[in-house]
């Protein structure tokens, strides 16, 4: 079990950022969470095999069809023990 927190940066707000990453999350069986940040990034917290967390990364690098990702902050994570994917505030 792997636990990722990322903070996306670019266009990512109002490009369908959060449910096209959440799809994706349920798709991969990834548990965590996905929000708006008031400064205009995404930040999203996923947990779950390893293999599946950094498939979700490499999807967050390239974002939805109309989202324009400039970067991307990674770190490590402690797992909050979720089962599913939401999209937070």
């Amino acid at each position: 079990m792997t636990a990722r927190r990322w903070v996306v940066h670019g266009q990512v707000q109002g490009v369908g950022f959060r449910a096209s990453m959440a799809a994706e999350a349920r798709r991969l069986g990834v548990a965590g969470w996905v929000r708006n940040r008031a400064d205009g990034t995404v930040e999203a917290l996923a947990e779950g095999p390893a293999d599946a967390v950094a498939a979700l990364a490499a999807w967050a690098r390239e974002g939805p069809r109309f989202a324009e990702v400039a970067r991307i902050e990674e770190h490590d994570a402690a797992p909050e023990g979720g089962t599913g994917f939401t999209i937070a505030g």
